[in-house]
């Protein structure tokens, strides 16, 4: 069964400080429980042979990775919002904010099972894949080569700690929600270069020397092997 999504009107709770007031509350829940990271515990030893953790406790490198993956999604949101209304098209660009703040604040049936930091690295998951996949569904944010190499590898360590096949399932829903909102040659033709502008300034270089460095300051690297060196 893959994950349904419901379309519902965005609410004035829907919005990135929400979501980090529900990280938050996840991360209060694991410091009491530790549930999270005897899971990383478990995955660490099981990750392909591709993926590397150089630190001494590779469990609690794959914790604070995910942790920092998990906060970088409101923040991903918020700088995207921010970009589309310096450049006039926060219309266009609502749908993606909206779905990828209902991932959080409105999860799927499938979901509100998962909760704590297991259940927000699914949601963070899926916010970052939306965010890739709207990138590439549009030839002028694909060629701006927005998504850094890094980021792809973080969303590539994630989907093996998510696991399949759920990790593909999600993939899956998240395919058909970029095609329910952005799935036309319209969409693909029209011009985001005031967008790409936008991002390219320095409102986004922080969050790109972020993703950049997220891996190297956990100790995880990617070995040629994988493709993606």
């Amino acid at each position: 069964m893959r994950p349904q999504f419901v379309q519902t009107p965005a609410s004035p709770e829907m919005t990135p400080q929400a979501v980090l007031d529900i990280i938050d509350q996840a991360r209060r829940q694991e410091a009491r429980s530790g549930t999270f990271l005897r899971q990383l515990r478990d995955k660490a030893a099981s990750l392909p042979g591709t993926i590397t953790i150089d630190g001494y406790q590779p469990a609690t490198c794959l914790f604070q990775f995910a942790v920092e993956y998990i906060e970088m999604a409101p923040r991903l949101i918020e700088c995207v919002d921010a970009c589309a209304r310096e450049a006039d098209k926060a219309e266009l660009f609502a749908p993606f904010i909206d779905a990828a703040t209902r991932y959080f604040t409105q999860p799927s049936m499938l979901l509100v099972h998962y909760d704590g930091l297991d259940g927000l690295l699914i949601r963070a998951y899926q916010c970052h894949r939306l965010m890739e996949e709207m990138y590439e569904n549009n030839r002028w944010t694909r060629a701006s080569e927005l998504v850094d190499i890094e980021a792809t590898r973080a969303n590539l360590l994630v989907h093996q700690l998510i696991g399949e096949p759920f990790a593909n399932e999600l993939d899956d829903s998240i395919t058909v929600t970029v095609l329910q909102i952005a799935g036309t040659p319209d969409y693909f033709e029209l011009n985001l270069d005031p967008f790409v502008e936008q991002v390219n300034n320095a409102a986004w270089d922080w969050m790109r020397h972020y993703w950049e460095n997220l891996l190297v300051r956990n100790h995880i690297r990617f070995s040629l092997g994988s493709g993606l060196a």
